[in-house]
């Protein structure tokens, strides 16, 4: 008998600054909205293990989403998009963000996004309070300068073999290898995507000396990091979170910058700490 995954595609249309997107999402589950954000240059396929864990998706409708230009979202239908530059704003994502949630008519949903997703996840924070039930920053930080590269598209550089090894020693040595490489292999795919992505990571996004405006009260705030991962580092987490009034923090042992691919089981028992401190912290 054919083992068949209780993981359903569709495509939502999403209308953002004049720009008309069809958006391709995974979703599975019942409860409150866990809407997950992929790392930057890859697609919701990271969020597999999630999407089809019944521990999970008994109490959460989890959504997975491919940010558009990623995946199986494309560039805007309605615009000459190859005449420009693909470059990510934090503006750009927390709208296409609310849009996409508003396009589902989720209420209360809670938002996690991993790397620049975990980025964008204190945007939405200190911009969208009222918006999201929480957020769960996986490996975010205030700021992160320094991985806009201007090289990465010369034609003496192979993009998507750079894209791809560069993760190999983001990841936990302990992972086991058949995560890294399918984590490996999802990053062969996004080279066109990556360098646009790393604009919103390391220029756009800088919210240092502003934390302090997040409205923990009505968004709590889970900052998750990976003790293997020196872009943002668990110092880095540690950091943002103490400066988030009644933030949170958690370091994940054994596990690195792509944790939610690398080693989900992993991942999972670090997951469930931070979904049961938002349940803390959310009135009944």
């Amino acid at each position: 008998m054919a083992e068949i995954s209780p993981v359903t595609g569709h495509y939502v249309t999403v209308d953002v600054d004049d720009a008309r997107y069809k958006v391709f999402y995974l979703e599975n589950g019942q409860g409150q909205p866990l809407v997950c954000q992929h790392t930057a240059g890859c697609h919701n396929h990271q969020w597999r293990g999630l999407l089809e864990d019944p521990d999970l998706t008994s109490r959460y409708r989890v959504i997975a989403y491919d940010l558009p230009w990623h995946g199986k979202s494309d560039p805007p239908e309605n615009t000459e998009w190859w005449t420009e530059q693909y470059r990510l704003t934090a503006d750009h994502f927390t709208k296409f963000i609310v849009a996409f949630c508003d396009a589902l008519e989720l209420t209360d949903p809670i938002f996690m996004g991993s790397s620049f997703g975990g980025h964008v996840a204190l945007q939405l924070a200190l911009r969208h309070p009222d918006r999201f039930g929480a957020v769960i920053a996986v490996e975010g930080a205030d700021y992160s300068p320094g991985f806009y590269l201007d090289w990465w598209q010369h034609p003496h550089a192979n993009a998507a073999q750079v894209c791809a090894t560069g993760t190999w020693d983001l990841m936990a040595p302990q992972s086991p290898a058949r995560e890294k490489w399918k984590t490996w292999f999802y990053y062969t795919e996004g080279s066109e995507s990556f360098r646009g992505d790393l604009y919103f990571y390391s220029v756009d996004h800088d919210l240092r000396g502003r934390l302090g405006e997040i409205d923990s009260d009505r968004c709590p705030v889970v900052v998750m990091t990976g003790e293997y991962d020196y872009l943002t580092t668990p110092e880095d987490g540690r950091r943002t979170a103490s400066q988030i009034r009644n933030g949170d923090f958690i370091e994940m042992k054994g596990i690195g910058h792509f944790p939610m691919s690398e080693n989900y089981p992993v991942f999972k028992r670090y997951l469930q700490q931070a979904l049961e401190r938002v349940r803390a912290t959310t009135p009944a």
